[in-house]
């Protein structure tokens, strides 16, 4: 006689103590399980309803400047300070962990047209009106101690810009051209200019140190080699670069900011084409910092709002403003990739979540696996009508929602009047201008 028995080993489904989880046996045959994928898509969209309701970028006010934020500078080793230039000639220290100013000084007289920190993080230099640079230690002034410069350089004209090498004791400022100097020298080491006018702001290269970018107020962007004191070669666009910034990952690549509401992403290599336009904001865009990881940039602009873009993408996939916030002239993005800061007209600096759902704090493993698999939900289901609609809807103010329509018309109008034109004009006469390049004028080599 033949007996079957059920042998069962109580290991696989008994837990070893209460505290633990019931372990529970699950076949991942499709076939039993025909009601998968509508199950997992009515997740994905509560997953995508919630990140929605929890979407609450904003976290702190740091009020204290009496006149207008006019630039922002992050300590290169100390993620929790933040350094601010405003309109008045002051210069404030802020601890963000604490959410206080630590310091003020009184630096310049007239604007604060710019300020950097030193790569290790020990002093910092500022630029004025009043037509100095002038060096500051990073710690304050001890007991009984007046607030002095360590060094100060009378220049000949208003600098408008600062920047420091990432490596070298070596800087650059802009104002009438390009001057690199040497930390421990009171004049430049050599000065660059191409054109006659004004340029408003330099940036150094963060991975080839020796690159320099500047935009002038002739409409150009500059692009210079520090060792062979020349330009490089520049390009024209249609209306005036405010700023530009390097990515931090991808040497080649750097971001305007335009004042025809646009930035611009070019690879240094062929500047004739940019690698993409990004269009969202309604007015002209002051301000751009890249990402640590090199895969997003915040943008700052008039419209009284910031927007995050994805360096691939040409809509911005977050856009954030206050009732209060005015025009915003500088914005930056903090070196662990999770806030963002933002200092306006109205005396303010913001801080704001990167990820506006993000939760904060420490997340328990149960937390971080729900986390996860929500996301992976979310992107499997990114492109459902329903889901697409909620991910992407935001409130906006009723002036920029205007403009948008506006705008929007303009657009199609434009668009209407170039098929018109096409449609009735012998074969050939006409050449059609993609969306990229009919923005750049010319390059300059």
């Amino acid at each position: 006689m033949k007996v079957k028995m059920l042998s069962r080993n109580p290991d696989n489904y008994v837990r070893e103590t209460k505290l633990d989880l019931q372990r529970v046996p699950r076949n991942y045959d499709p076939t039993l399980h025909p009601f998968e994928v509508p199950r997992e898509y009515i997740r994905a969209l509560n997953a995508t309803k919630l990140e929605r309701v929890f979407a609450k970028p904003f976290l702190a006010s740091l009020d204290g400047h009496r006149d207008g934020v006019n630039c922002l500078a992050k300590h290169p080793k100390s993620l929790a300070t933040v350094l601010s230039g405003a309109c008045d000639g002051e210069v404030r220290i802020w601890n963000l962990t604490k959410r206080k100013c630590i310091r003020t000084i009184q630096a310049h007289e007239g604007f604060v047209r710019g300020i950097c920190t030193r790569f290790c993080g020990t002093s910092f230099f500022t630029v004025g009106d009043d037509k100095t640079v002038k060096q500051w230690k990073m710690d304050g002034p001890g007991y009984g101690e007046e607030e002095e410069p360590l060094h100060t350089i009378l220049g000949k004209t208003v600098y408008t810009g600062i920047d420091h090498h990432w490596k070298e004791a070596v800087f650059a400022t802009c104002g009438q051209q390009v001057d690199i100097w040497d930390e421990q020298r009171t004049s430049p080491i050599c000065s660059m200019t191409w054109g006659f006018d004004s340029i408003s702001s330099v940036k150094f290269n963060p991975i080839e140190t020796f690159l320099l970018g500047s935009c002038a107020s002739d409409r150009n962007i500059v692009l210079y080699d520090m060792r062979q004191a020349t330009p490089l070669k520049k390009v024209i666009l249609d209306m005036r670069t405010n700023t530009i910034c390097w990515n931090p990952m991808e040497a080649f690549i750097f971001t305007a900011a335009n004042e025809d509401y646009n930035l611009y992403t070019f690879d240094m290599r062929a500047l004739d084409t940019p690698v993409m336009v990004h269009m969202d904001h309604v007015s002209a865009v002051l301000d751009v910092d890249y990402s640590p990881t090199g895969k997003e940039f915040v943008s700052a602009s008039f419209d009284k709002s910031i927007r995050i873009f994805p360096v691939d993408k040409s809509r911005s996939r977050e856009v954030y403003h206050t009732k209060r916030m005015q025009h915003v002239i500088c914005v930056k993005w903090t070196s662990d990739s999770k806030y963002i800061m933002c200092g306006s007209d109205e005396m303010n600096i913001r801080l704001w979540k990167a990820n506006a759902s993000e939760k904060l704090g420490v997340l328990t493993s149960r937390e971080k696996a729900a986390k996860d698999y929500n996301q992976k939900l979310k992107e499997k289901f990114q492109h459902h009508p329903h889901i697409k609609r909620i991910a992407r809807h935001r409130h906006l103010p009723k002036s920029i929602y205007s403009q948008i329509q506006e705008q929007r018309i303009m657009k199609e109008a434009r668009r209407r009047k170039e098929v018109n034109r096409l449609k009735h004009s012998k074969p050939g006469s006409v050449s059609v201008v993609s969306e990229k390049k009919k923005h750049i004028v010319a390059v300059v080599k």
